[in-house]
């Protein structure tokens, strides 16, 4: 198993996990080839992708409400050869209700705002000693994740990435937005 460089993947003008924090979080979930998992705002869907490949005799629902964002995921999807991924278009908190069975991992790209509704709903569908990561570009909803996974009784971490790479030939370095990944082993 190798992990996917950026370069890889097909990116359009959706978001997408970097490759540093992609393979941070991508560990932080302890992933084994059969598991289930579910990967809200998948955006470019290099998280599903990375998972698929991971847990080649499970199955990773990519979950993605932007029209633009689930194409990208499609041509991913085919481009890798991940036939264990399923793709759905709608909002998280709409979806959820039909969203059965107990999941592995859950990884959270996006939250379209509702971070505290999507940890309590997912949430309760993942499997004792499992994890949920998540990843963030705000303080704020740092800050509301960890305590909900808190009161939630999860054991909790937070780790905050800054990536910065050369361009070009004066190795420059230029930096990427700093990234937190929170991750959560439920009790």
């Amino acid at each position: 198993m190798r992990f996917i460089k950026d370069n890889e993947f097909i990116r359009g003008n959706c978001p997408m996990t970097k490759e540093e924090v992609r393979i941070l979080s991508v560990v932080k979930l302890e992933l084994e080839d059969d598991y289930k998992v579910l990967d809200i705002g998948a955006g470019t869907g290099s998280v599903s992708i990375q998972m698929a490949k991971i847990c080649n005799k499970g199955k990773v629902i990519a979950i993605e409400r932007d029209e633009d964002a689930i194409d990208i995921i499609k041509q991913n999807k085919e481009k890798f050869k991940t036939d264990n991924m399923e793709i759905i278009n709608k909002e998280a908190m709409e979806l959820e209700p039909s969203i059965a069975g107990e999941y592995d991992a859950i990884f959270i790209g996006g939250s379209g705002g509702n971070i505290d509704d999507i940890i309590r709903c997912y949430g309760s569908k993942l499997k004792r000693n499992k994890n949920i990561v998540l990843n963030f570009i705000t303080i704020n909803n740092v800050y509301k994740a960890m305590e909900t996974l808190k009161e939630l009784n999860y054991e909790v971490e937070c780790v905050q990435v800054q990536v910065s790479k050369t361009r070009g030939q004066s190795y420059m370095l230029i930096a990427n937005n700093p990234i937190f990944v929170v991750s959560g082993k439920k009790h």
